[in-house]
């Protein structure tokens, strides 16, 4: 396996410690090797194009944009790119965006380090890749009503601690139109009150805080 060229990696993520990490258990591999590291997304896309990696594992969380925006702007230049997503979240809206964006798989930093390299050697064949744990969330929530765009704003105000009336006023919409939001949201979320709604948009990556 030595002898066949390394399978060739870019790391982006903004903790050095896992960074670190990451990067151990891909140089203790035969067969692969870490080539450049990010740790922001813009660092990320000027990081592929000078190293022209095999495979990039994109952290979703970055400090300057998402890890999905990151591989879009990888991918608008590159589209045969292949990436990763390796992160803490495990929201299924998440999920589906960054396959929707061309990753070829989507893991958790939760992952056994051996299930990882398997990832990235299937990765670097041609093969997708979406481990059990994340494809059951996202089976759990087929086929389930997608919030509007302007729900999603309501719930982010809602989340922040806003009264009807106060979003209607940051909105310049009427109170009975936010009611009327705040009902199809709970509805949509088979929330029981607005905490629950928040806290179930969150996990599911709906929006972030």
């Amino acid at each position: 396996m030595s002898e066949s060229p390394r399978i060739r990696i870019l790391s982006v993520d903004d903790h050095p410690l896992l960074k670190e990490g990451i990067a151990a258990v891909i140089n203790n591999q035969p067969d692969m090797t870490i080539v450049a590291q990010a740790s922001n997304g813009r660092e990320a896309v000027n990081a592929f194009s000078q190293h022209h990696p095999d495979v990039t594992l994109m952290d979703l969380r970055l400090p300057d944009m998402s890890g999905i925006e990151a591989m879009s702007a990888i991918r608008a230049d590159y589209p045969n790119a292949r990436i990763v997503i390796l992160t803490t979240f495990c929201g299924d809206v998440e999920v589906q965006q960054a396959m929707a964006a061309g990753a070829r798989s989507y893991v958790l930093k939760s992952m056994p380090p051996k299930e990882l390299v398997e990832v990235i050697r299937q990765v670097h064949a041609g093969k997708k890749r979406v481990p059990l744990e994340v494809a059951t969330q996202i089976a759990e929530h087929m086929g389930g009503e997608s919030l509007t765009a302007r729900e999603i704003d309501v719930l982010k105000h809602v989340a922040e601690g806003n009264r009807n009336r106060e979003i209607a006023a940051k909105l310049f919409i009427s109170e009975d139109t936010v009611k009327g939001h705040v009902r199809h949201i709970m509805e949509k979320l088979s929330a029981q009150d607005r905490t629950q709604a928040v806290a179930i948009a969150l996990r599911r990556g709906i929006m972030q805080l």
